[in-house]
């Protein structure tokens, strides 16, 4: 498996050569806790999330990610904000994809399934909000989770 790194506004960059629609969930259980991964391929904690395929829609695409990702199923409850920042460019080494940043981030709440990590996770936990600094996450991650932390029921352009 190839790695990914994030380089945000770095001259040392590589040029983006795609951009491909993804969606993220903040998905939050009855404990105020949130649904969080940590990526195979960075070994970052991050919400739940990739890429969207044909025949869907980006909720389809959160709901669907975090299924595969989690093993928890939700269900999209509403918009935390849209992330398409150019300077935002994620390299993924198994085929030198550059892909530009392209990420609507949904809120959504569990409705059925167990904890359970996947090729694309090592680790798959529920995560009370205090504790979230603590853990290592790329900046961009970083940024929407801490604005819906602070701002949950605003949208965030980015």
């Amino acid at each position: 498996m190839g790695r990914r790194i994030d380089y945000y506004n770095d001259p040392e960059a590589p040029k983006a050569n795609s951009v491909v629609p993804s969606a993220n969930a903040v998905v939050v259980n009855d404990d105020g806790a949130i649904l969080l991964i940590r990526r195979s391929d960075n070994d970052n904690w991050a919400l739940p999330g990739g890429g969207m395929d044909l025949g869907e829609s980006l909720p389809q695409t959160a709901v669907r990610e975090t299924a595969e990702e989690t093993g928890i199923d939700v269900e999209v409850t509403g918009l935390v904000g849209i992330y398409t920042d150019p300077r935002h460019v994620i390299l993924y080494t198994s085929n030198n994809e550059a892909r530009q940043e392209f990420s609507i981030v949904f809120t959504a709440r569990p409705i059925g399934g167990t904890p359970t990590p996947s090729s694309e996770s090592t680790e798959v936990r529920w995560v009370p909000p205090a504790e979230i600094a603590a853990l290592p996450m790329d900046r961009s991650m970083r940024m929407r989770v801490d604005q819906y932390l602070t701002a949950p029921d605003s949208i965030h352009l980015g």
